[in-house]
Protein backbone atom coordinates (compact mmCIF):
# COMPACT_ATOMS: atom_id res chain seq x y z
CA UNK A 1 0.00 0.00 0.00
CA UNK A 2 1.39 3.41 -0.98
CA UNK A 3 2.31 5.72 1.91
CA UNK A 4 2.93 9.43 1.37
CA UNK A 5 6.00 11.15 2.71
CA UNK A 6 5.37 13.39 5.73
CA UNK A 7 7.16 15.78 8.11
CA UNK A 8 7.08 16.22 11.87
CA UNK A 9 8.62 18.57 14.46
CA UNK A 10 10.92 16.51 16.72
CA UNK A 11 13.35 16.93 19.62
CA UNK A 12 17.02 16.51 18.73
CA UNK A 13 20.21 16.96 20.76
CA UNK A 14 20.77 20.64 21.52
CA UNK A 15 17.43 21.75 20.11
CA UNK A 16 14.59 20.74 17.78
CA UNK A 17 14.15 20.11 14.09
CA UNK A 18 11.86 18.86 11.40
CA UNK A 19 11.98 15.22 10.45
CA UNK A 20 11.28 14.50 6.76
CA UNK A 21 10.13 10.94 6.09
CA UNK A 22 10.25 9.83 2.41
CA UNK A 23 7.26 8.10 0.73
CA UNK A 24 6.90 4.33 0.45
CA UNK A 25 5.62 2.04 -2.29
CA UNK A 26 4.90 4.82 -4.78
CA UNK A 27 3.37 7.34 -2.40
CA UNK A 28 3.63 11.10 -2.95
CA UNK A 29 6.77 12.96 -1.88
CA UNK A 30 6.64 15.88 0.57
CA UNK A 31 5.84 19.16 -1.13
CA UNK A 32 8.47 21.73 -0.12
CA UNK A 33 5.94 24.55 -0.47
CA UNK A 34 3.60 22.80 1.95
CA UNK A 35 6.38 22.27 4.51
CA UNK A 36 7.62 25.85 4.23
CA UNK A 37 4.09 27.19 4.67
CA UNK A 38 3.59 24.99 7.73
CA UNK A 39 6.74 26.36 9.39
CA UNK A 40 6.04 29.95 8.36
CA UNK A 41 2.57 29.90 9.92
CA UNK A 42 4.17 28.85 13.21
CA UNK A 43 6.86 31.51 13.08
CA UNK A 44 9.66 29.02 12.65
CA UNK A 45 12.51 30.07 10.37
CA UNK A 46 14.53 27.55 8.40
CA UNK A 47 17.22 27.11 5.79
CA UNK A 48 15.33 26.33 2.58
CA UNK A 49 18.43 24.80 0.93
CA UNK A 50 18.84 22.30 3.79
CA UNK A 51 15.15 21.46 3.66
CA UNK A 52 15.32 20.86 -0.08
CA UNK A 53 18.37 18.59 0.35
CA UNK A 54 16.64 16.59 3.07
CA UNK A 55 13.56 16.07 0.88
CA UNK A 56 15.74 14.64 -1.88
CA UNK A 57 17.19 11.88 0.33
CA UNK A 58 16.00 8.26 0.20
CA UNK A 59 15.94 7.91 3.97
CA UNK A 60 14.42 9.97 6.76
CA UNK A 61 16.38 13.14 7.41
CA UNK A 62 16.13 15.68 10.25
CA UNK A 63 16.97 19.33 9.69
CA UNK A 64 17.78 21.40 12.78
CA UNK A 65 15.53 24.41 13.17
CA UNK A 66 16.69 25.96 16.43
CA UNK A 67 17.84 25.53 20.04
CA UNK A 68 15.58 24.73 22.92
CA UNK A 69 12.80 22.24 23.24
CA UNK A 70 10.42 21.32 20.47
CA UNK A 71 7.28 23.53 20.29
CA UNK A 72 4.15 21.72 21.50
CA UNK A 73 2.30 21.69 18.19
CA UNK A 74 -0.99 19.80 18.16
CA UNK A 75 -2.05 17.62 15.26
CA UNK A 76 -3.43 20.05 12.66
CA UNK A 77 -4.92 20.11 9.21
CA UNK A 78 -5.38 22.19 6.09
CA UNK A 79 -8.89 22.17 4.61
CA UNK A 80 -10.08 23.09 1.10
CA UNK A 81 -13.72 23.39 0.12
CA UNK A 82 -14.40 23.31 -3.64
CA UNK A 83 -15.98 26.37 -5.24
CA UNK A 84 -19.26 24.52 -5.73
CA UNK A 85 -19.23 23.35 -2.07
CA UNK A 86 -19.48 19.75 -3.23
CA UNK A 87 -16.11 18.45 -2.00
CA UNK A 88 -14.08 18.95 1.21
CA UNK A 89 -10.44 17.87 1.08
CA UNK A 90 -8.24 17.75 4.19
CA UNK A 91 -4.50 17.20 4.65
CA UNK A 92 -3.55 16.28 8.23
CA UNK A 93 -0.17 17.13 9.82
CA UNK A 94 1.22 15.09 12.72
CA UNK A 95 1.71 16.56 16.20
CA UNK A 96 5.22 17.48 17.33
CA UNK A 97 7.07 15.29 19.83
CA UNK A 98 5.71 17.53 22.57
CA UNK A 99 2.22 17.93 21.09
CA UNK A 100 -0.93 15.81 21.18
CA UNK A 101 -3.12 14.19 18.58
CA UNK A 102 -6.46 15.66 17.71
CA UNK A 103 -9.50 13.57 18.53
CA UNK A 104 -12.19 12.76 16.02
CA UNK A 105 -14.72 14.52 18.22
CA UNK A 106 -12.66 17.73 18.05
CA UNK A 107 -12.40 17.50 14.29
CA UNK A 108 -16.13 16.85 13.88
CA UNK A 109 -16.91 19.94 15.97
CA UNK A 110 -14.61 21.96 13.72
CA UNK A 111 -16.49 20.63 10.68
CA UNK A 112 -19.83 21.51 12.22
CA UNK A 113 -18.56 25.02 13.05
CA UNK A 114 -17.54 25.44 9.40
CA UNK A 115 -21.07 24.30 8.43
CA UNK A 116 -19.89 21.04 6.84
CA UNK A 117 -22.72 18.73 7.79
CA UNK A 118 -23.56 16.58 4.76
CA UNK A 119 -21.74 13.67 3.12
CA UNK A 120 -19.05 13.33 5.84
CA UNK A 121 -16.96 10.18 5.37
CA UNK A 122 -16.83 9.01 8.98
CA UNK A 123 -15.23 5.68 8.09
CA UNK A 124 -12.29 7.45 6.44
CA UNK A 125 -11.91 9.81 9.39
CA UNK A 126 -12.07 6.95 11.89
CA UNK A 127 -9.27 5.20 10.01
CA UNK A 128 -7.15 8.35 10.07
CA UNK A 129 -7.62 8.98 13.78
CA UNK A 130 -6.86 5.31 14.41
CA UNK A 131 -3.77 4.98 12.19
CA UNK A 132 -2.74 8.51 11.20
CA UNK A 133 -2.46 9.35 7.48
CA UNK A 134 -0.45 12.53 7.08
CA UNK A 135 0.33 14.85 4.17
CA UNK A 136 -2.27 13.01 2.17
CA UNK A 137 -5.32 14.59 0.53
CA UNK A 138 -8.38 12.98 2.09
CA UNK A 139 -11.84 13.71 0.72
CA UNK A 140 -13.64 13.85 4.04
CA UNK A 141 -17.00 15.08 2.75
CA UNK A 142 -18.81 14.98 -0.60
CA UNK A 143 -22.10 16.49 -1.64
CA UNK A 144 -24.65 14.67 -3.69
CA UNK A 145 -24.96 16.17 -7.19
CA UNK A 146 -28.48 16.54 -8.51
CA UNK A 147 -29.65 13.99 -11.02
CA UNK A 148 -30.85 16.01 -13.99
CA UNK A 149 -33.96 14.72 -15.63
CA UNK A 150 -35.12 14.94 -19.22
CA UNK A 151 -37.83 16.78 -21.10
CA UNK A 152 -41.04 15.09 -22.03
CA UNK A 153 -41.21 13.81 -25.59
CA UNK A 154 -44.01 13.08 -28.01
CA UNK A 155 -43.86 9.83 -29.96
CA UNK A 156 -45.81 9.84 -33.21
CA UNK A 157 -47.10 6.65 -34.78
CA UNK A 158 -47.25 7.95 -38.33
CA UNK A 159 -44.77 9.39 -40.79
CA UNK A 160 -44.04 13.01 -39.88
CA UNK A 161 -41.40 13.54 -42.59
CA UNK A 162 -42.85 16.19 -44.87
CA UNK A 163 -40.14 15.51 -47.44
CA UNK A 164 -40.76 11.79 -47.94
CA UNK A 165 -40.64 11.09 -51.66
CA UNK A 166 -43.11 8.89 -53.56
CA UNK A 167 -42.27 5.33 -54.53
CA UNK A 168 -40.80 4.97 -58.01
CA UNK A 169 -41.22 2.11 -60.46
CA UNK A 170 -38.26 0.48 -62.21
CA UNK A 171 -38.59 2.88 -65.17
CA UNK A 172 -38.44 5.90 -62.86
CA UNK A 173 -42.15 6.78 -63.06
CA UNK A 174 -44.25 7.37 -59.94
CA UNK A 175 -46.17 4.41 -58.53
CA UNK A 176 -49.48 6.14 -57.72
CA UNK A 177 -50.77 3.04 -55.97
CA UNK A 178 -47.93 3.11 -53.42
CA UNK A 179 -47.53 6.73 -52.41
CA UNK A 180 -45.79 6.89 -49.04
CA UNK A 181 -46.52 10.60 -48.74
CA UNK A 182 -50.05 10.28 -47.32
CA UNK A 183 -50.69 8.74 -43.90
CA UNK A 184 -53.96 6.85 -43.94
CA UNK A 185 -55.48 5.94 -40.58
CA UNK A 186 -58.38 3.91 -39.28
CA UNK A 187 -60.81 4.73 -36.51
CA UNK A 188 -59.19 3.85 -33.15
CA UNK A 189 -55.59 3.98 -34.44
CA UNK A 190 -53.11 5.31 -31.89
CA UNK A 191 -51.64 8.51 -33.36
CA UNK A 192 -49.30 9.87 -30.69
CA UNK A 193 -48.40 9.52 -27.05
CA UNK A 194 -46.41 11.49 -24.50
CA UNK A 195 -43.30 10.00 -22.93
CA UNK A 196 -43.55 11.90 -19.63
CA UNK A 197 -40.80 14.16 -18.40
CA UNK A 198 -38.29 12.92 -15.81
CA UNK A 199 -38.03 15.66 -13.14
CA UNK A 200 -34.71 14.32 -11.84
CA UNK A 201 -33.67 14.37 -8.18
CA UNK A 202 -32.41 17.11 -5.89
CA UNK A 203 -28.82 17.04 -4.71
CA UNK A 204 -27.18 18.52 -1.64
CA UNK A 205 -23.84 20.27 -1.03
CA UNK A 206 -21.63 19.68 1.99
CA UNK A 207 -23.32 22.57 3.82
CA UNK A 208 -26.64 20.74 3.57
CA UNK A 209 -28.05 23.19 1.02
CA UNK A 210 -30.42 21.54 -1.45
CA UNK A 211 -29.44 21.72 -5.12
CA UNK A 212 -32.33 21.49 -7.53
CA UNK A 213 -31.97 19.75 -10.90
CA UNK A 214 -32.44 21.87 -14.00
CA UNK A 215 -36.00 22.51 -15.06
CA UNK A 216 -37.51 20.10 -17.55
CA UNK A 217 -40.19 20.79 -20.11
CA UNK A 218 -43.56 19.15 -20.07
CA UNK A 219 -45.32 18.21 -23.28
CA UNK A 220 -48.87 18.74 -24.39
CA UNK A 221 -50.60 16.94 -27.21
CA UNK A 222 -51.97 19.45 -29.69
CA UNK A 223 -54.61 18.28 -32.13
CA UNK A 224 -57.60 19.21 -34.22
CA UNK A 225 -60.99 17.60 -34.69
CA UNK A 226 -61.60 13.86 -35.30
CA UNK A 227 -58.99 13.09 -32.60
CA UNK A 228 -59.74 11.54 -29.19
CA UNK A 229 -57.66 12.37 -26.10
CA UNK A 230 -57.20 9.57 -23.57
CA UNK A 231 -58.37 9.99 -19.97
CA UNK A 232 -54.80 10.31 -18.69
CA UNK A 233 -54.17 12.94 -21.42
CA UNK A 234 -51.06 11.06 -22.52
CA UNK A 235 -52.22 9.69 -25.87
CA UNK A 236 -54.49 10.49 -28.80
CA UNK A 237 -56.25 8.26 -31.32
CA UNK A 238 -58.27 8.75 -34.46
CA UNK A 239 -62.06 8.96 -34.25
CA UNK A 240 -62.58 8.41 -37.99
CA UNK A 241 -61.11 6.71 -41.02
CA UNK A 242 -59.07 9.30 -42.87
CA UNK A 243 -55.61 10.82 -43.26
CA UNK A 244 -53.37 12.03 -40.43
CA UNK A 245 -50.74 14.77 -40.69
CA UNK A 246 -48.56 16.90 -38.43
CA UNK A 247 -48.71 20.65 -39.08
CA UNK A 248 -46.87 23.06 -36.74
CA UNK A 249 -46.69 20.34 -34.05
CA UNK A 250 -50.44 19.83 -34.22
CA UNK A 251 -52.00 16.50 -35.24
CA UNK A 252 -54.80 16.71 -37.77
CA UNK A 253 -57.06 13.89 -38.93
CA UNK A 254 -59.02 14.66 -42.07
CA UNK A 255 -62.01 12.57 -42.94
CA UNK A 256 -62.33 11.90 -46.65
CA UNK A 257 -64.87 13.53 -48.97
CA UNK A 258 -65.19 11.44 -52.13
CA UNK A 259 -66.72 12.48 -55.47
CA UNK A 260 -66.66 11.05 -58.99
CA UNK A 261 -65.95 14.29 -60.88
CA UNK A 262 -65.78 17.97 -60.10
CA UNK A 263 -68.05 19.56 -62.70
CA UNK A 264 -71.50 21.06 -63.04
CA UNK A 265 -72.96 18.23 -60.99
CA UNK A 266 -70.91 19.12 -57.89
CA UNK A 267 -69.87 22.71 -58.34
CA UNK A 268 -66.84 23.99 -56.47
CA UNK A 269 -65.75 21.96 -53.48
CA UNK A 270 -64.51 23.37 -50.17
CA UNK A 271 -63.96 20.81 -47.42
CA UNK A 272 -62.31 20.81 -43.97
CA UNK A 273 -60.85 17.36 -44.49
CA UNK A 274 -59.30 15.57 -47.48
CA UNK A 275 -60.92 15.29 -50.90
CA UNK A 276 -60.68 12.35 -53.30
CA UNK A 277 -61.85 12.82 -56.88
CA UNK A 278 -62.16 9.47 -58.62
CA UNK A 279 -62.50 11.07 -62.04
CA UNK A 280 -61.58 14.52 -63.38
CA UNK A 281 -61.60 18.15 -62.23
CA UNK A 282 -63.06 20.14 -65.08
CA UNK A 283 -62.00 23.57 -66.27
CA UNK A 284 -63.28 26.56 -64.30
CA UNK A 285 -63.95 24.66 -61.05
CA UNK A 286 -62.06 24.72 -57.76
CA UNK A 287 -61.25 22.27 -54.97
CA UNK A 288 -60.12 23.67 -51.61
CA UNK A 289 -59.26 21.26 -48.79
CA UNK A 290 -57.68 21.52 -45.35
CA UNK A 291 -56.24 18.05 -45.84
CA UNK A 292 -54.99 16.39 -49.04
CA UNK A 293 -56.50 16.43 -52.52
CA UNK A 294 -56.25 13.23 -54.57
CA UNK A 295 -57.41 13.24 -58.19
CA UNK A 296 -57.40 9.87 -59.94
CA UNK A 297 -58.12 11.40 -63.33
CA UNK A 298 -57.08 14.62 -65.12
CA UNK A 299 -57.16 18.22 -63.93
CA UNK A 300 -58.00 20.82 -66.55
CA UNK A 301 -57.95 24.62 -66.17
CA UNK A 302 -59.03 24.42 -62.53
CA UNK A 303 -57.84 25.72 -59.18
CA UNK A 304 -56.82 23.28 -56.44
CA UNK A 305 -55.57 24.32 -53.02
CA UNK A 306 -54.67 21.88 -50.21
CA UNK A 307 -53.10 22.45 -46.81
CA UNK A 308 -51.55 19.02 -47.28
CA UNK A 309 -50.49 17.25 -50.50
CA UNK A 310 -51.95 17.34 -54.01
CA UNK A 311 -51.78 14.09 -56.00
CA UNK A 312 -52.93 13.99 -59.65
CA UNK A 313 -52.69 10.47 -61.06
CA UNK A 314 -53.14 11.35 -64.74
CA UNK A 315 -51.69 14.84 -64.72
CA UNK A 316 -52.84 18.40 -65.39
CA UNK A 317 -53.36 20.48 -68.53
CA UNK A 318 -54.03 23.88 -67.04
CA UNK A 319 -54.88 25.59 -70.33
CA UNK A 320 -52.75 28.55 -69.12
CA UNK A 321 -55.17 29.23 -66.25
CA UNK A 322 -55.00 26.12 -64.07
CA UNK A 323 -53.33 26.58 -60.70
CA UNK A 324 -52.17 24.32 -57.86
CA UNK A 325 -51.25 25.44 -54.33
CA UNK A 326 -50.09 22.89 -51.75
CA UNK A 327 -49.02 23.35 -48.14
CA UNK A 328 -47.20 20.04 -48.56
CA UNK A 329 -46.05 18.40 -51.81
CA UNK A 330 -47.38 18.15 -55.38
CA UNK A 331 -47.19 14.83 -57.23
CA UNK A 332 -48.55 14.61 -60.78
CA UNK A 333 -48.15 12.50 -63.91
CA UNK A 334 -47.46 15.70 -65.87
CA UNK A 335 -47.92 19.46 -65.61
CA UNK A 336 -48.71 21.35 -68.81
CA UNK A 337 -49.58 25.03 -69.22
CA UNK A 338 -50.12 25.20 -65.48
CA UNK A 339 -49.02 27.10 -62.41
CA UNK A 340 -47.99 25.06 -59.36
CA UNK A 341 -46.63 26.14 -55.97
CA UNK A 342 -45.66 23.69 -53.21
CA UNK A 343 -44.19 24.39 -49.77
CA UNK A 344 -42.49 20.98 -50.01
CA UNK A 345 -41.37 19.30 -53.24
CA UNK A 346 -42.86 18.77 -56.72
CA UNK A 347 -42.60 15.40 -58.46
CA UNK A 348 -43.75 14.84 -62.06
CA UNK A 349 -42.81 12.84 -65.15
CA UNK A 350 -42.82 15.96 -67.36
CA UNK A 351 -43.31 19.72 -67.04
CA UNK A 352 -44.26 21.66 -70.17
CA UNK A 353 -44.68 25.44 -70.47
CA UNK A 354 -45.53 25.82 -66.80
CA UNK A 355 -44.52 27.94 -63.83
CA UNK A 356 -43.60 25.56 -61.01
CA UNK A 357 -42.31 26.65 -57.59
CA UNK A 358 -41.15 24.29 -54.81
CA UNK A 359 -39.80 25.07 -51.36
CA UNK A 360 -37.34 22.16 -51.43
CA UNK A 361 -36.85 20.36 -54.75
CA UNK A 362 -38.37 19.46 -58.12
CA UNK A 363 -37.88 15.96 -59.48
CA UNK A 364 -38.89 15.19 -63.06
CA UNK A 365 -38.54 11.45 -63.56
CA UNK A 366 -39.78 8.72 -65.90
CA UNK A 367 -38.96 7.62 -69.44
CA UNK A 368 -39.18 11.15 -70.87
CA UNK A 369 -38.52 13.24 -67.79
CA UNK A 370 -38.35 16.63 -69.51
CA UNK A 371 -38.76 20.24 -68.44
CA UNK A 372 -39.53 22.33 -71.50
CA UNK A 373 -40.54 25.99 -71.55
CA UNK A 374 -41.72 28.07 -68.63
CA UNK A 375 -40.04 28.71 -65.29
CA UNK A 376 -39.24 26.10 -62.61
CA UNK A 377 -37.81 27.19 -59.27
CA UNK A 378 -36.79 25.18 -56.17
CA UNK A 379 -35.01 25.95 -52.93
CA UNK A 380 -32.30 23.30 -53.13
CA UNK A 381 -32.42 21.01 -56.12
CA UNK A 382 -33.95 20.41 -59.55
CA UNK A 383 -33.39 17.04 -61.13
CA UNK A 384 -34.60 16.12 -64.64
CA UNK A 385 -33.70 13.87 -67.52
CA UNK A 386 -33.91 16.65 -70.15
CA UNK A 387 -34.01 20.45 -69.92
CA UNK A 388 -35.26 22.65 -72.77
CA UNK A 389 -35.83 21.36 -76.31
CA UNK A 390 -34.22 21.17 -79.73
CA UNK A 391 -36.46 23.97 -80.96
CA UNK A 392 -35.01 26.25 -78.31
CA UNK A 393 -38.13 26.76 -76.17
CA UNK A 394 -37.38 29.42 -73.56
CA UNK A 395 -36.79 27.46 -70.35
CA UNK A 396 -35.73 29.08 -67.07
CA UNK A 397 -34.45 26.76 -64.33
CA UNK A 398 -33.74 28.37 -60.94
CA UNK A 399 -32.44 26.94 -57.63
CA UNK A 400 -31.09 28.33 -54.37
CA UNK A 401 -34.05 30.57 -53.62
CA UNK A 402 -36.98 29.20 -51.65
CA UNK A 403 -39.93 31.19 -53.06
CA UNK A 404 -41.84 31.13 -49.78
CA UNK A 405 -38.84 32.08 -47.65
CA UNK A 406 -37.90 34.86 -50.03
CA UNK A 407 -41.35 36.43 -49.75
CA UNK A 408 -41.29 36.05 -45.96
CA UNK A 409 -37.81 37.59 -45.83
CA UNK A 410 -38.93 40.65 -47.80
CA UNK A 411 -42.05 41.06 -45.64
CA UNK A 412 -39.95 40.87 -42.47
CA UNK A 413 -37.60 43.53 -43.78
CA UNK A 414 -40.52 45.90 -44.27
CA UNK A 415 -41.97 45.11 -40.83
CA UNK A 416 -38.61 45.67 -39.12
CA UNK A 417 -38.31 49.10 -40.72
CA UNK A 418 -41.79 50.07 -39.50
CA UNK A 419 -41.05 48.89 -35.94
CA UNK A 420 -37.79 50.83 -35.86
CA UNK A 421 -39.65 53.96 -36.99
CA UNK A 422 -42.12 53.65 -34.08
CA UNK A 423 -39.32 53.14 -31.54
CA UNK A 424 -37.35 56.07 -32.97
CA UNK A 425 -40.44 58.28 -32.77
CA UNK A 426 -41.26 57.46 -29.12
CA UNK A 427 -37.73 57.60 -27.71
CA UNK A 428 -37.26 61.44 -27.79
CA UNK A 429 -40.63 61.94 -26.08
CA UNK A 430 -39.74 59.49 -23.27
CA UNK A 431 -36.27 61.03 -22.88
CA UNK A 432 -37.77 64.54 -22.63
CA UNK A 433 -40.27 63.32 -20.03
CA UNK A 434 -37.51 61.71 -17.93
CA UNK A 435 -35.44 64.92 -18.01
CA UNK A 436 -38.37 67.10 -16.94
CA UNK A 437 -39.34 64.67 -14.20
CA UNK A 438 -35.76 64.77 -12.85
CA UNK A 439 -36.07 68.58 -12.65
CA UNK A 440 -39.25 68.31 -10.61
CA UNK A 441 -41.74 69.23 -13.33
CA UNK A 442 -45.29 68.17 -12.45
CA UNK A 443 -47.46 66.46 -15.07
CA UNK A 444 -51.22 66.28 -15.44
CA UNK A 445 -53.00 62.90 -15.14
CA UNK A 446 -53.64 62.94 -18.89
CA UNK A 447 -49.93 63.50 -19.61
CA UNK A 448 -48.93 60.69 -17.24
CA UNK A 449 -51.47 58.37 -18.88
CA UNK A 450 -50.09 59.26 -22.30
CA UNK A 451 -46.47 58.67 -21.23
CA UNK A 452 -47.37 55.30 -19.71
CA UNK A 453 -49.04 54.27 -22.97
CA UNK A 454 -45.86 55.26 -24.85
CA UNK A 455 -43.72 53.21 -22.44
CA UNK A 456 -45.94 50.15 -23.00
CA UNK A 457 -45.85 50.74 -26.76
CA UNK A 458 -42.03 51.08 -26.79
CA UNK A 459 -41.56 47.92 -24.69
CA UNK A 460 -43.95 45.98 -26.92
CA UNK A 461 -42.19 47.15 -30.08
CA UNK A 462 -38.74 46.31 -28.66
CA UNK A 463 -39.87 42.77 -27.89
CA UNK A 464 -41.43 42.52 -31.34
CA UNK A 465 -38.21 43.86 -32.88
CA UNK A 466 -36.15 41.27 -31.02
CA UNK A 467 -38.39 38.39 -32.09
CA UNK A 468 -38.62 39.48 -35.74
CA UNK A 469 -34.86 40.15 -35.87
CA UNK A 470 -34.24 36.62 -34.66
CA UNK A 471 -36.54 35.25 -37.36
CA UNK A 472 -34.87 37.49 -39.97
CA UNK A 473 -31.44 36.13 -38.96
CA UNK A 474 -32.79 32.57 -39.20
CA UNK A 475 -33.96 33.27 -42.75
CA UNK A 476 -30.56 34.74 -43.62
CA UNK A 477 -28.95 31.54 -42.32
CA UNK A 478 -31.41 29.48 -44.39
CA UNK A 479 -30.43 31.42 -47.52
CA UNK A 480 -26.74 30.83 -46.77
CA UNK A 481 -27.48 27.12 -46.44
CA UNK A 482 -28.78 27.12 -50.04
CA UNK A 483 -25.31 27.80 -51.45
CA UNK A 484 -25.04 24.08 -52.27
CA UNK A 485 -28.14 24.14 -54.47
CA UNK A 486 -27.74 22.50 -57.88
CA UNK A 487 -29.45 21.46 -61.11
CA UNK A 488 -28.94 17.85 -62.23
CA UNK A 489 -29.45 16.55 -65.77
CA UNK A 490 -29.32 12.81 -66.38
CA UNK A 491 -30.03 13.15 -70.09
CA UNK A 492 -29.48 16.36 -72.06
CA UNK A 493 -29.72 20.10 -71.42
CA UNK A 494 -30.46 21.92 -74.70
CA UNK A 495 -29.21 25.32 -75.87
CA UNK A 496 -31.43 28.24 -74.91
CA UNK A 497 -31.98 26.94 -71.38
CA UNK A 498 -31.09 29.45 -68.67
CA UNK A 499 -29.72 28.08 -65.38
CA UNK A 500 -29.94 30.43 -62.36
CA UNK A 501 -28.34 29.55 -59.02
CA UNK A 502 -29.15 32.17 -56.38
CA UNK A 503 -28.04 35.42 -58.04
CA UNK A 504 -25.81 33.97 -60.78
CA UNK A 505 -27.06 32.78 -64.19
CA UNK A 506 -25.76 30.81 -67.17
CA UNK A 507 -27.38 30.70 -70.62
CA UNK A 508 -26.61 27.43 -72.39
CA UNK A 509 -25.15 28.03 -75.84
CA UNK A 510 -24.52 24.37 -76.55
CA UNK A 511 -25.82 21.00 -75.47
CA UNK A 512 -24.74 19.44 -72.16
CA UNK A 513 -25.22 15.81 -71.19
CA UNK A 514 -25.13 13.84 -67.92
CA UNK A 515 -24.01 16.73 -65.76
CA UNK A 516 -24.70 18.88 -62.78
CA UNK A 517 -24.75 22.69 -62.66
CA UNK A 518 -23.42 24.27 -59.47
CA UNK A 519 -22.37 27.69 -58.28
CA UNK A 520 -18.59 27.74 -57.99
CA UNK A 521 -17.15 31.07 -56.96
CA UNK A 522 -19.15 33.74 -58.75
CA UNK A 523 -20.17 31.63 -61.74
CA UNK A 524 -22.43 28.72 -62.67
CA UNK A 525 -20.22 25.80 -63.64
CA UNK A 526 -20.93 22.41 -65.16
CA UNK A 527 -19.48 19.31 -63.44
CA UNK A 528 -19.85 15.67 -64.35
CA UNK A 529 -22.19 13.31 -62.54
Amino acid sequence: MAVNGYFKLVNIPNGFGVKCVPPKDGGEAIQISELMEYLEKRGISCDAAKIKKALGADTAQTVMLGPGSCPPEQESYHMEVSEDSMTVTVRFYPPSDTGQRMSMDEFMKDMEFKKIVYGVNRELLQRHFRKGEYCKSLVVAEGKPPRHGSDAKIQYFFNTDLHAVPTLKADGSVDFFNLNTINHCKKGDLLAQIIPEDPGECGCNVAGVQIKPRNVKRATLRFGKNVLLSEDRLSISSQVDGCVSLVDDQVFVSDLYEVENVDNSTGNIEFEGSVQVNGNVCSGFSVIAQGNVIVNGVVEGAFIRADGDIVITRGMNGMSRGRLEAGGNIIAKFLENSSANAVGYVSAESILHSKVMAGTEINVTGRRGFVTGGHVCAGYKISAKNLGANLGASTLVEVGVNPGLKAEYQTLQEELLEIQKVIKKTQPILTNYAEKKAKGVQFSPEQIKYIRSLIVLADTKRKELQEKSRKWEELQTAFEGQNDAYVEVTGEAFPGTVIVIKDVSMSLRSSYQHCRFKRIGGDVKMVGL
